[in-house]
């Protein structure tokens, strides 16, 4: 299988509810080691505002810093990962695409809000992780389907309409999808 990273994955209703239902998980790296993976549309119950003042109490809220903190994931939910759109100015930030750039960096996220922060980003704690094969084992199982990332999903699109927009951009309506594989 061609390497996933920069794609979504978008979670089949076969999921139900488990963590992953009604996910969608951008790829940030997959290889023959496995795979990891940021979840776009999983908020938790805190704005970055308030994140942001946990870590520095001098930090004005700022209205641009209202939008929701999401949970990346499962794994290591204590570590904070950023994707943002790409700048130069942020030398521990990794260029994913040329749409986005990741970085576990504490120096970006007091930019954020401020004129120097990226035009875009979105702030996860934790991450989706898979062994080796175990994400293509998944996807063969009918789990996921896959769609190339989007800037525009990533940023633009607000996170509780990400699982149908990404959807869409295959020509699905998730409303349409069932659970039982095999079927007609």
């Amino acid at each position: 299988m061609d390497s996933l990273e920069n794609h979504l994955l978008i979670a089949m209703p076969s999921l139900g509810e488990s963590f992953f239902g009604k996910t969608v998980t951008y790829i940030c790296e997959h290889n023959k080691e496995g795979a990891m993976g940021l979840i776009i549309n999983l908020p938790v119950n805190v704005t970055l505002n308030e994140l942001l003042s946990q870590l520095d109490s001098k930090k004005q809220n700022l209205p641009a810093l209202e939008q929701m903190v999401l949970s990346g994931g499962p794994v290591s939910p204590d570590r904070g990962f950023v994707l943002h759109s790409p700048q130069d100015c942020w030398s521990s930030s990794l260029a994913l695409s040329d749409e986005v750039m990741i970085t576990t960096s504490k120096d970006i996220l007091m930019a954020l809000g401020t004129e120097i922060s990226p035009p875009n980003y979105l702030v996860a704690l934790g991450y989706a992780g898979w062994g080796p094969g175990q994400l293509e084992q998944e996807i063969h199982e009918n789990s996921w389907l896959t769609t190339p990332a989007t800037s525009d999903i990533l940023f633009n699109t607000p996170i509780e309409n990400r699982w149908q927009k990404a959807a869409q951009q295959l020509g699905i309506d998730v409303a349409h999808l069932s659970s039982e594989i095999g079927h007609a």
